[in-house]
C-alpha cells in the first residue's frame, strides 16, 4: 500500500488501513492462537478513550512485548488497560534505525495452517487491534456468527492523536510537502 498526498493548504493527514486478518481462513474461529512478532520496543500509554496521553513506555515487562514471537491471546488476560475491552488496541513504536526508512514492521502466523505475513513499512508506529467486541457482534456468510477476537489488525500509521503531542512526529501536512508511506503485507507459509 502506498499512501501519498498533497494539499494547498496545512492540513493534518494519517492515512492507513484497518484490514483484520485472521490467516487460519474465513469462519475459522478467533486469532488468539496466532503468532504475533512485532518490531518495536516502546508503545503509547493511552486514556480510557483510546487517546495517547503523550507518554512513551517501554514494552518490557508487559502484555504488549512481542519482540519475540508470543501467541496473540497468551498475555491478553494480563491486559488491565480497561479502554481496550478485553484485547489489545495499542500503538507500539515501530523500530527504525533511518526515520522513514522501509523496515520489518511484524510477522503474523497461522500455526494450525502454515500461513504467514510479514509487514515491513515507513510509517513511524503500529496500531494493535484484536477485536475486541462481543461474539456474535458481526454475521458472515450463512448466519456465521464471528467471536471476539476473530483477527488482528495491524494498522501502521503516525501516532494517534499527533497534532496535539508536540513531543510526537508531526502529521502536518504543509503546501509544497508531499506525504508519502509504504507499507508491504507479505504472505507465505512456514518453511
Amino acid at each position: 500500500m502506498e499512501y501519498t498526498a498533497k494539499t494547498d493548504k496545512a492540513t493534518v493527514v494519517n492515512l492507513t488501513n484497518h484490514s483484520y486478518w485472521n490467516l487460519g481462513g474465513a469462519q475459522s474461529g478467533t486469532a488468539l492462537d496466532e503468532i504475533l512478532t512485532v518490531n518495536a520496543d516502546k508503545y503509547l500509554l493511552a486514556d480510557e478513550a483510546l487517546i495517547p496521553t503523550g507518554e512513551i513506555v517501554p514494552v518490557d515487562g508487559t502484555p504488549v512485548d512481542f519482540r519475540s514471537p508470543h501467541r496473540v491471546g497468551e498475555r491478553m488476560a494480563q491486559i488491565n488497560d480497561r479502554q481496550c475491552g478485553g484485547g489489545y488496541g495499542h500503538c507500539l513504536l515501530v523500530h527504525h534505525k533511518t526515520p522513514g526508512a522501509l523496515v520489518f514492521c511484524a510477522r503474523l502466523e497461522d500455526p494450525a495452517s502454515g500461513r504467514t505475513m510479514d509487514v515491513s513499512t515507513t510509517q513511524p508506529g503500529v496500531q494493535i487491534f484484536t477485536a475486541n467486541f462481543g461474539s456474535g457482534a458481526f454475521s458472515g456468510p450463512g448466519g456465521y456468527a464471528y467471536p471476539a477476537h476473530l483477527g488482528v489488525c495491524l494498522e501502521t500509521q503516525h501516532f494517534p492523536d499527533s497534532p496535539n503531542k508536540p513531543q510526537f512526529p508531526s502529521t502536518v501536512l504543509r503546501p509544497g510537502e508531499t506525504f508519502h508511506e509504504i507499507t508491504v503485507h507479505k504472505f507465505g507459509l512456514v518453511q
